[in-house]
């Protein structure tokens, strides 16, 4: 099992999506399809079957959720609210957003409990009385080579949480700030940048402090990974938005066809060097402002058995 890149995912078919009205208010990457709701909904769960299917064709491990609720119409998005580790742990999130709460399901967290050796689940959900919120790997992007969390500085990632989190999961905090093309707040760190095992893909610009751009460069070369520059038009094209899985050929870096667009003829030929680019083809699920990365939750703990793909 690579330490970087899972094999196994869990990915949630959405039952009502469209852009969240609620969490547009601090994410510059959302945007309005001029489709009905209706029409809306009906395509981003074809544009999620099609990412399902071409995953499992590709040697992944897909275990399918089938949200039931009308009001979770970012259901398809669970890496914020729960994330797993090698030696069995699991870690649940609180969100910020009011209306996202209601996307974590226990049910997972059985399944991943009668399917993996999971140990321990951690659960910081009681903190958000409190206002303390930490997005999981939306607010996180994880080294799992390093151990270290890169975050950008935001509401959606409390520094005390996320000392927290560090301290009992093994990771060292790298906190940046980064701004977008307009002078946004970045709201979320994985929009920023992907890790895989080989390389690295960082919107570089973005970060505002010159010292805290290189910390990142050189926390990443230190592992031996190239690390690749992404623009802001590129990053806009959630070119950031990526996750390297792993499958019986080899790594694979799992990104959207607007991101793979996005990409210069040398930023993939670095990229291919050791991962082979999968597009997948999700510009309605695009427009609530979260990509590719977002819709998969890996799973880096040891199975149990055989697996059996979950589809429920």
């Amino acid at each position: 099992m690579s330490v970087q890149s899972p094999r196994d995912v869990v990915m949630i078919r959405p039952r009502r999506f469209r852009p969240n009205e609620e969490t547009a208010e601090d994410n510059a990457f959302q945007s309005t399809p001029e489709m009905s709701a209706d029409e809306v909904a009906a395509a981003a769960l074809a544009e999620f079957d099609g990412a399902v299917e071409t995953l499992r064709q590709q040697g992944c491990h897909v275990h399918v959720f089938q949200d039931t609720r009308d009001d979770t119409p970012d259901s398809v998005f669970p890496n914020n609210w729960f994330s797993t580790h090698p030696g069995g742990h699991v870690a649940v999130y609180p969100m910020y957003a009011k209306s996202r709460r209601r996307e974590r399901r226990w049910d997972v967290i059985e399944m991943l409990k009668s399917t993996y050796r999971v140990q321990e689940v951690t659960d910081y959900t009681g903190l958000e009385p409190d206002g303390l919120f930490l997005e999981g790997t939306g607010a996180m992007v994880l080294d799992h080579i390093g151990r270290l969390a890169f975050v950008v500085r935001s509401h959606r990632a409390d520094p005390i949480l996320l000392e927290r989190f560090c301290a009992r999961f093994g990771y060292e905090p790298i906190v940046f700030d980064a701004v977008d093309g307009a002078g946004t707040p970045v709201y979320h760190t994985n929009v920023l940048m992907a890790v895989g095992t080989g390389f690295a893909m960082v919107g570089l610009d973005m970060v505002t402090e010159a010292e805290r751009r290189q910390t990142i460069i050189d926390r990443l070369t230190e592992t031996g990974r190239d690390v690749i520059a992404l623009k802001t038009d590129q990053i806009a094209s959630f070119a950031g938005n990526a996750i390297e899985l792993d499958s019986a050929d080899g790594p694979l870096l799992a990104l959207s066809q607007t991101a793979q667009s996005a990409l210069s003829d040398d930023q993939i030929t670095r990229i291919t060097r050791t991962a082979r680019l999968v597009p997948l083809t999700i510009p309605t699920i695009e427009s609530a402002g979260g990509s590719v990365r977002c819709m998969i939750a890996g799973i880096h703990m040891a199975r149990r058995a055989p697996l059996q793909e979950t589809s429920q």
